[in-house]
């Protein structure tokens, strides 16, 4: 007898336990459910890093853009270069993005300015120094590796399209009487005109 009451004790407390269990269980469910739910049709997550005050990973309405991305991040450091980084672009899930200061920036430039190879023909690689930073600008919208004609080499001259090492020498010789002032002053060097100077003005600066 004593051992049927018991049997019986477990098996009622087993029965509630179950129903505690499916109910609490069910109820976390919807919630996870519900929350999946609203974050996936009115919300983003998004990683900042970089120079910005407090990176990390930020939930953020899907209509969101870069640029509020990083207001809600603190803002930009001091050091902070946007220079080749798409303000406005939208966000999506997932997204990464990189804020590089000041001199991360000049030191990718550097190492294309410093090379005989003129980047320009790669149009839909990113140029930041990050391939998965996708905050940043285009090379249809930025170009970088520039040669400057005030200081340029001849080598790094004789790059440019149609400016063979003859052309390249008498922009050595102009720029050594006469500084150029803009871009287009280049067509003051004989043999360079308005054809010439078309297909290398988006590769020069000064």
């Amino acid at each position: 007898m004593y051992k049927k009451i018991i049997r019986f004790i477990i098996s009622i407390l087993f029965i509630v336990l179950s129903i505690f269990i499916y109910y609490v269980a069910g109820e976390n469910t919807v919630k996870a459910n519900s929350l999946k739910k609203k974050s996936n049709n009115n919300t983003v997550f998004v990683d900042i890093k970089g120079a910005v005050k407090s990176p990390g990973v930020y939930e953020i309405s899907k209509d969101s853009r870069i640029i509020d991305v990083i207001k809600k991040a603190g803002d930009l450091k001091k050091e902070a270069d946007t220079s080749i980084i798409n303000l406005s672009k939208k966000v999506k899930d997932e997204m990464f993005i990189i804020i590089y200061t000041k001199d991360e920036i000049k030191s990718y430039k550097d190492k294309f300015s410093s090379s005989t190879e003129i980047v320009k023909e790669i149009e839909k690689k990113i140029v930041c120094p990050d391939n998965d930073n996708d905050a940043c600008l285009k090379n249809s919208d930025t170009k970088i590796g520039k040669v400057n004609i005030n200081n340029a080499s001849l080598e790094e001259l004789s790059s440019l399209t149609g400016i063979g090492e003859g052309k390249a020498k008498k922009i050595i010789e102009y720029r050594e009487k006469n500084k150029f002032e803009k871009v287009d002053d280049i067509k003051n060097v004989s043999g360079i005109g308005d054809s010439l100077y078309e297909k290398i003005k988006d590769d020069i600066e000064v």
